[in-house]
């Protein structure tokens, strides 16, 4: 390997980093309150997207991050809320650059919430800024109970964990007190958050925690 390829990852993490940090200054001065969401495919991002915006839809847009198609996207737009697609076309994560990009096709004068729904992955978006405010992982009752144990990274820098399709407990042998245990472990600050994209149960909860941080975003 050459000096020059061996010094091209950080080139690109610093090159990151550094849209990143526009991009943040960018939803600070807009006032907005931004939210990158991370899970596994399946796991119900965009459920969980969908109930949250029958609350918030006229104040929200969001970024959809997918390696194909426009489904998710197509989904957040019969809410009634601004979305956007990118398609990576293979890459695992979305970066801060493909944001900036995404960003331009939205309307966000009006707007105090941007959801970024990453690509379906618990371990490539763990470590990249794309300018959020907070990282929110969202795993789910069908994936079993020892996902934080086994995917330390996200769940050290995520802010809030959803543990999603509680309505499935019933029929999983899933343990909430072992997963959330194991978030807290890794993060003790971290607010966890049980519901039922499905049913609604607990979305209040988790809403009323983004109406909190939204009003500290808010430009004094």
């Amino acid at each position: 390997m050459t000096a020059d390829s061996s010094a091209a990852p950080g080139k690109v993490v610093s090159k990151n980093a550094q849209i990143a940090e526009e991009n943040r200054r960018f939803f600070r001065g807009k006032g907005l309150f931004v939210l990158n969401l991370i899970g596994s495919p399946g796991c119900g991002k965009t459920s969980l997207l969908e109930k949250t915006l029958e609350r918030v839809a006229p104040r929200a847009a969001v970024v959809e991050g997918d390696i194909k198609t426009t489904l998710d996207a197509d989904r957040i737009r019969r809410t009634g809320a601004q979305a956007t697609q990118i398609e990576t076309g293979g890459a695992c994560h979305l970066d801060a650059a493909m944001v900036a990009r995404a960003i331009q096709g939205l309307n966000l004068d009006a707007v105090e919430f941007l959801f970024i729904e990453n690509v379906g992955n618990l371990v490539c978006p763990s470590s990249v800024d794309l300018g959020e405010d907070m990282k929110v992982a969202i795993i789910s009752v069908p994936e079993g109970d020892e996902k934080p144990a086994k995917y330390p990274a996200l769940f050290v820098r995520a802010s809030a964990v959803v543990i999603n399709k509680i309505d499935l407990l019933p029929y999983v042998d899933y343990s909430v007190a072992r997963a959330a245990g194991d978030c807290r472990k890794l993060n003790p600050n971290v607010e966890v958050f049980e519901l039922s994209s499905k049913t609604g149960a607990g979305v209040d909860a988790w809403v009323s925690f983004l109406e909190r941080h939204a009003l500290s975003a808010r430009p004094r």
